[in-house]
């Protein structure tokens, strides 16, 4: 019998808020963004590299295999999209038909993915952050929701199985956002014991330092939504060139971003709200 899913614990997964961004780390990230690989990261709308199209895997599933879009799996009152109109940069690549919309760029534990993912459950979102051991708490959080949704759906057929309120799990889970420096466990949201829309199979997580790789991940006009929240506020000023807003780093910003798209920003500092403010209404393309 195999294991029951357990969430993990954040205070397994603590790592302190800053660290070097020029620093030279070693990360994974693609020559450009048609060669990135999201199959490990969405298997329920890539197939995995290497899977033939028309063969069966060892549960008897049909493998998935990059580049190719399974329907994502939509709740009560979800409706399908409509196929969104490739921008130029990927016209070139037919089979490219699912592509991440929304980016978290300093993700921390992920509570603003996992109370997205069910709201949107349509839309592939992506949460980048620096830090390792965040990285991989998440991930795992991601995984575990995953098992659990699975599990109620095969026990629907045999019982009645009630779907998430996700609207006030929307605000639990922003209402935590400003304390997880802190490392304290989530209360269960009712996500394990109840259905959302698309399972947790639309939200992932990466290690990547988005300061100097963000484009190697996104053709130009991918995205619609970009958050930044609680920024590290870097209150030197010789450190100020590394915040996560600066003109150089807005340019990249405008260039993933397609006509129309949101530049969320949540701080708690009001100087660096007024820097990135200033910065904003500076830059001519926001």
């Amino acid at each position: 019998m195999a294991d029951e899913p357990r969430l993990p614990q954040k205070r397994y997964f603590r790592q302190r808020a800053h660290v070097n961004v020029f620093n030279d780390m070693k990360f994974d990230y693609p020559e450009r963004p048609s060669t990135q690989d999201w199959a490990p990261y969405y298997p329920a709308y890539f197939r995995a590299n290497g899977a033939e199209a028309d063969g069966e895997g060892e549960d008897g599933k049909r493998p998935l295999s990059e580049g190719t879009v399974v329907e994502a799996k939509r709740g009560p009152g979800c409706e399908a999209p409509e196929a969104p109109e490739a921008p130029n940069a990927l016209k070139e690549e037919p089979n490219n038909l699912a592509r991440v919309e929304f980016a978290d760029i300093g993700c921390g534990y992920g509570g603003l993915l996992v109370a997205l993912s069910p709201l949107y459950p349509n839309t592939l979102m992506v949460g980048m952050e620096i830090r390792t051991k965040l990285v991989r708490y998440l991930q795992k959080r991601i995984e575990a929701l995953r098992a659990f949704q699975h599990g109620l759906l095969d026990q629907r057929s045999s019982r009645s199985v009630e779907w998430v309120d996700v609207r006030s799990k929307l605000d639990l889970e922003i209402s935590a956002l400003h304390t997880s420096s802190e490392a304290v466990d989530e209360p269960d949201n009712g996500e394990t014991t109840r259905l959302v829309p698309g399972h947790y199979e639309n939200i992932a997580s990466m290690r990547i330092n988005c300061q100097k790789y963000l484009p190697n991940f996104f053709a130009k006009s991918q995205l619609s939504k970009i958050f930044v929240l609680f920024a590290d506020p870097h209150f030197k000023r010789r450190k100020h060139k590394a915040r996560i807003v600066t003109q150089t780093l807005l340019a990249e910003y405008a260039y993933v971003l397609k006509e129309g798209g949101i530049f969320y920003m949540i701080t708690d500092v009001r100087d660096l709200y007024e820097w990135n403010v200033k910065h904003l209404d500076a830059f001519p393309l926001f």
